[in-house]
């Protein structure tokens, strides 16, 4: 299946959807204040209805190949992320593409507004992180025509096409991997509380229900840090002090947990085992090493950028949904 820009909507379509000015629809777009406050209602709803993309791009090219994708992630900071962009750029580079990166703090809102300004610059295509867009978000990709792929995933519903892994079967597997090295009082740690994190959850507390256990979580929508998983060690022990397990979310929230039992004199794995996820290269330098689920993160950036540069190019895709497999690395702390 190839694929072709399509017309965008116009500042006219906006105005005749309301029955005003395209004059007026312009000075909106330039400051929304030069308008009464119930044509900015109306004209915000009307962008939004027709998915309205600004075009920075001259009008002679708005049809052509702009040789340029836009890359969404929900964060920048996050060495997940670095790595995916790593792999992406090996394909990209190779193929003379380049890529617009822009990050959303697991937002929406954010990621729509982030969304409309890349597709303004009339890129070919898109890759995404998250699954769950504002249907705003959806009507602009819709009307624009790129293809899409999302990545982080490969179970949960998507636009097109996804590069990704099974976030429930990994951590259900892991915490398996603990219960079966004597592990009966397990707690999950999570952060942010974006999809993946509920996802991981939805599998540490099915493995513990399989085992006949009690889960316990806790979460926050704090951005993950060492010093959160000091914190939530401490929150912890006083109010579930048998806990002999803890898994996170993530490897920066296990570090943190295992720096601090170090801290207090705790003895790692005999008193409480730790493991995180991603399999991050410092905490295989650890000591002792950290448990982690490793992720396929350069891998899945290549593939994701191969699959979008056959799309925008008419190729055939054989398989829209890529499914990465995981490792489990037991390290010396479970």
């Amino acid at each position: 299946m190839s694929y072709s820009k399509k017309r965008r909507t116009g500042l006219q379509e906006i105005a005749n959807l309301i029955g005003i000015s395209k004059m007026t629809v312009s000075r909106y777009l330039r400051d929304p204040n030069l308008v009464s406050k119930p044509l900015q209602s109306q004209i915000s709803a009307a962008i939004e209805q027709l998915g309205y993309i600004p075009n920075k791009a001259p009008d002679m090219l708005s049809n052509a190949k702009s040789n340029a994708i836009g890359v969404v992630f929900p964060s920048l900071t996050n060495q997940v992320f670095a790595d995916i962009l790593k792999g992406i750029e090996m394909v990209t580079d190779a193929k003379g593409y380049q890529t617009m990166i822009t990050h959303t703090g697991y937002n929406a809102d954010k990621e729509e507004q982030r969304v409309r300004s890349l597709l303004s610059y009339n890129i070919d295509g898109l890759i995404l992180t998250e699954r769950i867009h504002n249907p705003a978000t959806l009507k602009m990709i819709e009307i624009s025509g790129v293809p899409v792929v999302e990545i982080m995933d490969s179970v949960s519903p998507c636009i097109d096409m996804a590069v990704g892994f099974d976030n429930f079967t990994a951590t259900r597997n892991m915490i398996h991997r603990m219960i079966e090295k004597g592990r009966r009082n397990i707690v999950y740690f999570s952060a942010r509380q974006d999809q993946r994190s509920i996802i991981r959850q939805k599998g540490y507390e099915k493995a513990m229900q399989e085992a006949g256990l009690t889960p316990r979580t806790l979460a926050t929508k704090e951005a993950s840090s060492y010093e959160l998983g000091a914190r939530f060690l401490h929150q912890i022990l006083k109010e579930f002090p048998a806990v002999d397990g803890i898994f996170s979310t993530n490897d920066d929230l296990a570090l943190g947990v295992l720096l601090e039992c170090q801290r207090m004199g705790i003895e790692i794995p005999k008193q409480i085992a730790i493991v995180g996820f991603h399999g991050h290269q410092i905490g295989q330098y650890m000591n002792p090493r950290l448990a982690s689920i490793h992720t396929p993160r350069i891998e899945m950036g290549k593939i994701a950028a191969e699959l979008l540069l056959k799309r925008i190019n008419g190729e055939r895709i054989d398989q829209k949904v890529v499914d990465l497999s995981v490792e489990y690395l037991d390290g010396e702390s479970i």
